[in-house]
């Protein structure tokens, strides 16, 4: 079985982080493994809106963008990397945005990305690109996706467009990353061949939200 890896790139130009990911594209390709970067700047991604019934809701969000499709993309591959520069020291907000759509939106029901592996990478001038690698982390984490250790982490330091190439140290840990990401997902793929099992790693209860004393009076009444 190829592996596929979705990488959500959250800049909004073509420019140094594409030029990461289409690194790691090669690396992967190198391992056989499908790649396909997911560009937000090309989508259609609407702001969460005025409704407020997000943490009341079991279905997903009504709005009409092309965030939906992303998320099944998403929950069809077996590697995720979330891509973003770092502006304003912080993270991007396209990819800022993206993560409060589709998580509150979408994968907060069931965490449909449970026990995809995870890689997380932040691009910036020189300042705050491990705020933006946390953040990243902290969003694979709440979606209990599996991060495999790689060594230092995969930020690269860029200005001008281009300039990602020449931090040699930076793709190298790119480079890294995504061997163990590969790595890992054959592992777990050869597993589900040799065991039959899909559930890889029970994830238990896949709602946060239940048992929290509000939801619990909430559904009694």
């Amino acid at each position: 079985m190829e592996p596929k890896i979705v990488a959500i790139n959250g800049s909004e130009r073509d420019g140094n982080t594409a030029g990461v990911l289409r690194h790691a594209a090669a690396v992967a390709a190198n391992r056989g493994a499908a790649f396909e970067t997911i560009d937000l700047r090309n989508l259609r991604m609407l702001r969460c809106g005025p409704c407020g019934d997000c943490n009341d809701r079991p279905i997903r969000c009504e709005q009409t963008d092309d965030i939906p499709a992303v998320v099944d993309k998403m929950v069809a591959a077996d590697g995720i990397i979330y891509a973003a520069p770092v502006h304003g020291f912080g993270t991007a907000s396209l990819m800022q945005t993206f993560i409060e759509r589709a998580g509150v939106g979408y994968l907060r029901f069931d965490r449909p990305l449970s026990n995809k592996v995870a890689g997380v990478i932040a691009v910036a001038r020189r300042y705050n690109n491990s705020d933006v690698t946390g953040q990243l982390m902290a969003n694979v984490l709440l979606n209990r996706m599996i991060v495999v250790g790689s060594g230092f982490p995969a930020e690269v330091q860029a200005l001008h467009k281009g300039d990602y190439a020449n931090d040699e140290e930076g793709l190298t840990n790119v480079t890294r990353m995504v061997e163990r990401m590969v790595d890992m997902i054959e592992l777990l793929n050869n597993y589900r061949e040799l065991t039959g099992r899909a559930d890889v790693l029970d994830v238990g209860d896949r709602n946060e939200r239940v048992g929290l004393a509000l939801d619990e009076l909430r559904a009694s009444l």
